[in-house]
């Protein structure tokens, strides 16, 4: 029964958008992985959000992180033709963080995540897209991934995983729970 599985990661590597493979526990696979689970962080975050606008913020959100996974899975000079994550998606993170900011204001010490299910899921991609940026970061570092613009991206990202935690607080009539009680 092909096309579910190829069997090549049965040795412990994967194969990259180009030639060679490296090990499943390489950094660039740690990488891609966190990548990964930070799409379907958005996505369930998505399944559970109720608002429209919101909705639309994380599908798109989803989309630039499979770009973005293209760019970190091509090494080298394969890398520039998969590079479809930059300045103009950052603008648009920030766009949609100064226009949403404006609905709530910023609090005064740390929020516990799960006042919803919706809240829960968003708190969680949060944490999840900050892994990724840690990784990719690694690869910046290292000489690995040459595109620094995916850094802001991943960085605004979570930011704005935060927002809209608060955002549909606001929206839901929810108020959030502090993590220091007083």
């Amino acid at each position: 029964m092909p096309g579910f599985f190829t069997g090549d990661g049965d040795d412990g590597s994967t194969g990259l958008l180009g030639p060679g493979r490296i090990p499943k526990h390489h950094p660039r696979a740690e990488a891609l992985g966190s990548l990964d689970e930070a799409a379907a962080a958005l996505g369930l975050a998505r399944s559970l959000v109720d608002d429209p606008s919101l909705k639309s913020i994380l599908q798109t959100m989803q989309r630039h992180l499979y770009q973005v996974m293209g760019e970190v899975a091509a090494p080298g000079e394969n890398a520039s033709r998969f590079r479809a994550v930059g300045e103009v998606q950052v603008a648009w993170l920030e766009s949609e963080i100064d226009r949403l900011s404006r609905e709530v204001e910023m609090p005064s010490g740390f929020v516990l995540g799960g006042e919803s299910v919706a809240g829960g899921a968003l708190d969680l991609a949060r944490t999840i897209v900050r892994r990724a940026e840690r990784r990719v970061a690694l690869l910046i570092d290292q000489g690995d991934v040459e595109n620094r613009q995916l850094l802001r991206y991943l960085n605004r990202a979570s930011s704005i995983c935060f927002l809209l935690i608060l955002v549909s607080y606001r929206r839901s009539g929810t108020t959030p729970t502090m993590a220091k009680e007083g």
